[in-house]
């Protein structure tokens, strides 16, 4: 069974973020079973699945309450759209929770599939908000370089990780990109945190001024940086930001995807880091990635416009097959009461420190390591060349791919960000599962400081 579900893959399946030459000549690795934070392969092999998959899986990988919600909707209603006024109870109890538990207060919610979906229908809404508001030029929509939002054809050009963009013809038009806030790589000699902040913000209130301060609409950013390396804000970051994205009369948008219903120590990121969004997304964690889900959440000043210049057309002239499914959404709502039950909220807080703490004081003086970062249950620690410079590796050498490889040898699945490890377990996980990852995660870089000694 093992080697024929690897020739059928690699005969078949063009696989997402993969290089497809790699992959035929090494196959994949085809998971089979998983509970709790651990998942096995086909061949019954054991992985502490220390990246919740893609930051989603919150709940672990076998929890029956949320297989049972789906079940029971597909036996009561299977499917239908809220296209024309047409609704069901699932997505409208899902929006009732979501508004309840929003960082500030909001008024409405749009369902999409995926925070990619979620991302696209952001940029449609500020072009439309801007037109109805009779602003037409006012289009344009900042984002951060080395920020995620997406991969299709509007969030993939909010993205600034730019070797996305290479042979896609992307960025399109009226997205623009500002400087990440990496303290470590970014800040100049001398610099602390709130000044170095200080300096991102001017950088941003110049670069809207030379573009015009009429073109520019919105901003959109994670509470923390995921795919672009789990970078935290520096202190003072977010007021400063703002502070400029107000001045300007412009959206602010906060991409909660990742950080989203406990991963950061709060229920949002944006409450970690003192985001006030006018629009938020979310998606992954809102159904445990255990159904294909998102929402974009709007406030009362926003939804006004996207009504009031919604009259002229006759509708609201956006959304998807399957907005808001039902099933989907049943699996949503079961998840947010196991994380009311659970306290996910004070669980993350409880867990964080064995994370944090033990990825500081295991790593910190590595020989390979730059630099230790993350909050409540997402971490991650950078490679460098050299500490002392922080010179990082020649890309070419893949170093974090070759630890992320050794890792996997050691039962671990973790996930390489370039050279950057990242960790997010379930936040189910126990303490001994984050003993765990520490030990493993230990064996793997020790692996890969031999290797790259040899």
């Amino acid at each position: 069974m093992s080697e024929a579900s690897t020739i059928l893959d690699v005969a078949s399946i063009l696989h997402p973020f993969t290089d497809p030459a790699t992959h035929e000549r090494q196959g994949p690795l085809v998971l089979d079973t998983g509970q709790g934070a651990w998942v096995s392969d086909q061949d019954g092999t054991e992985y502490l699945e220390a990246a919740s998959g893609l930051w989603c899986a919150s709940l672990g990988f076998n929890e029956p309450r949320l297989a049972e919600a789906a079940y029971r909707q597909l036996r009561r209603l299977p499917y239908m759209h809220l296209f024309g006024s047409r609704s069901h109870w699932p997505a409208i109890e899902l929006a009732k929770r979501i508004l309840d538990l929003a960082p500030v207060p909001m008024s409405k919610v749009f369902f999409a599939n995926s925070g990619s979906e979620a991302a696209d229908t952001v940029v449609k809404m500020v072009w439309f908000y801007n037109n109805a508001l009779g602003r037409p030029a006012k289009k344009k929509i900042v984002a951060r370089v080395d920020g995620f939002h997406g991969s299709t054809v509007a969030a993939a050009s909010l993205t600034g990780i730019f070797r996305n963009h290479l042979k896609f013809d992307l960025p399109i038009a009226n997205i623009i990109h500002t400087s990440r806030p990496h303290y470590y790589r970014g800040a100049l000699p001398g610099e602390s945190e709130e000044a170095y902040s200080s300096r991102l913000a001017e950088e941003l209130d110049r670069q809207i001024l030379d573009e015009g301060p009429d073109t520019v609409a919105a901003m959109i950013a994670e509470p923390v940086m995921g795919a672009g390396g789990v970078l935290l804000p520096p202190r003072g970051y977010f007021e400063k930001i703002q502070e400029v994205t107000d001045k300007h009369d412009m959206l602010f948008i906060a991409d909660e995807v990742i950080c989203g219903f406990g991963r950061t120590g709060n229920m949002w990121g944006s409450q970690t880091f003192g985001i006030r969004p006018d629009v938020f997304t979310t998606a992954k964690q809102l159904s445990s990635g255990y159904a294909p889900i998102s929402a974009v959440v709007v406030n009362e000043r926003v939804y006004r416009v996207l009504r009031e210049g919604s009259e002229d057309i006759g509708y609201f002239a956006h959304g998807f097959t399957y907005s808001g499914h039902p099933l989907s959404a049943a699996v949503a709502l079961e998840c947010l009461k196991i994380y009311e039950e659970m306290d996910i909220v004070e669980q993350v807080r409880r867990l964080a420190p064995y994370l944090q703490d033990g990825l500081r004081s295991r790593f910190a003086d590595h020989p390979l390591v730059g630099e230790v970062r993350g909050v409540g249950l997402v971490g991650a620690v950078e490679l460098v060349r050299d500490k002392a410079t922080k010179a990082p590796f020649e890309p070419g050498k893949k170093v974090g791919l070759r630890c992320m490889d050794f890792a996997l040898k050691r039962g671990l699945i973790m996930r390489a960000l370039g050279d950057t490890l990242a960790v997010a377990p379930p936040l189910v996980v126990r303490e001994g599962e984050i003993g765990l990852i520490l030990e493993r995660f230990e064996l793997a870089l020790n692996d890969t400081l031999r290797w790259l000694g040899r």
